[in-house]
């Protein structure tokens, strides 16, 4: 079955809002403007009860079905924006300087509120469908937050599904896989702590910044040699803070970057030979080496039966061929992972075409996807809850 009428229909609507929350980005928990609009729509709806301030700034739409008592699904956006400059030129750009939706969630909250709009109208189904609108998903954390205030137990919610955009898929692709589709995220920061001196005396010093660059090398051993080739790990420096002048030793240098893993086993291990490194590099330089290690999101784990259910349902919006059901995990990080540990679900990425990549300042959401999204939120919505 293609896309419904109803979704093609109102896409240009749903395209408006989604160009006013783009031009409106909100940062973190601070979704304060975006949550009011995303309860307005849902006012405006009718949803049968609308529930504000779950994980801080959360929204939650319940819509019951006409066909008599089911079960509870949870269909979840996020609606955060990123602290990146625009550079599109678009006529809705952000008019917030240092902000912009540059992960596509202004359209993930626009294609849901349109789901939403047609559930309501049309209710074609048993049980009930809770819309889920997430604060915090770029490193707050803020599905986790949801689930600790208790929302899958206050709405019933069985099962969760989520869907993210994917720049370089092909509009009306949609792509999917059992098990990990995304890594566990942690966060590393590295104080090396030496003896500050003049340059041209280096003898009198302890140079935090040669033990630093020997961590640097040292660290990525922990994926060249410490890890079975076969398995997924990333150990990325992307931060090293050292230095004021040109000929001053500096009393300390930082260091700071991200490890991301697609098992819990792997992203033990990292964190371990990551100390026993700092500790080595220590001991051989005379510095002193703190170690801040954060293991933050877990890894995106689909369950194996609603993850064929939920490619089922892709096949019938967009047919078989155009649903890629065995891609290779992305080492990307997803607080819906929060939502899939309390819930059995699946999380699907859904075509954006030829675009700039996510987290870049010249992407944008393709208006294009929205029939696609809003099809595939219906469908499954329907198919879950058939009376």
């Amino acid at each position: 079955m293609p896309i419904l009428n109803r979704a093609a229909e109102m896409q240009d609507e749903i395209a408006g809002w989604r160009r006013h929350l783009h031009q409106k980005p909100e940062l973190n928990f601070d979704v304060f403007e975006t949550a009011d609009f995303v309860k307005a729509k849902l006012e405006e709806f009718g949803c049968d009860e609308i529930v504000t301030g779950l994980g801080k700034t959360g929204v939650v739409g319940i819509i019951k079905g006409s066909l008599g008592a089911g079960g509870v699904v949870g269909l979840r956006a996020d609606m955060d924006a990123l602290p990146i400059e625009e550079i599109t030129g678009k006529p809705y750009a952000s008019t917030v300087p240092g902000k912009m939706h540059a992960c596509g969630h202004d359209g993930h909250t626009a294609m849901l509120l349109g789901a939403a709009k047609y559930l309501a109208e049309t209710r074609n189904f048993a049980g009930q469908v809770a819309v889920i609108f997430q604060p915090a998903e770029e490193g707050g954390g803020g599905g986790n937050e949801m689930v600790k205030d208790g929302m899958m137990e206050r709405f019933g919610i069985q099962k969760v599904f989520g869907m993210h955009n994917m720049p370089s898929l092909p509009v009306g692709q949609f792509a999917i896989r059992p098990g990990a589709i995304m890594a566990a995220t942690a966060e590393f920061t590295i104080t090396v702590k030496g003896k500050g001196g003049h340059a041209a005396m280096p003898h009198r010093a302890i140079d935090p910044i040669v033990a630093g660059s020997q961590l640097v090398t040292a660290l990525q051993a922990i994926a060249s040699r410490n890890t079975d080739p076969a398995e997924a790990i990333v150990v990325s420096v992307t931060k090293f803070l050292a230095g004021t002048a040109y000929n001053i030793i500096p009393e300390q240098a930082v260091i700071a970057g991200t490890v991301r893993t697609l098992k819990k086993e792997i992203a033990k291990l990292a964190e371990e030979r990551m100390g026993a490194i700092c500790r080595g590099v220590a001991e051989a330089t005379g510095t002193a080496i703190e170690l801040d290690y954060d293991a933050n999101y877990p890894v995106t784990f689909n369950h194996e039966n609603e993850t064929v259910f939920a490619g089922d349902v892709a096949a019938s919006v967009a047919g078989e061929p155009q649903v890629h059901r065995a891609i290779q995990p992305l080492m990307g990080g997803e607080d819906f992972s929060y939502m899939l540990e309390a819930r059995p679900g699946a999380f699907i990425f859904i075509g954006n075409g030829d675009t700039a990549n996510l987290h870049h300042p010249a992407y944008d959401f393709n208006d294009e996807a929205i029939p696609h999204g809003v099809s595939y939120w219906v469908r499954l919505a329907e198919t879950a809850l058939a009376a």
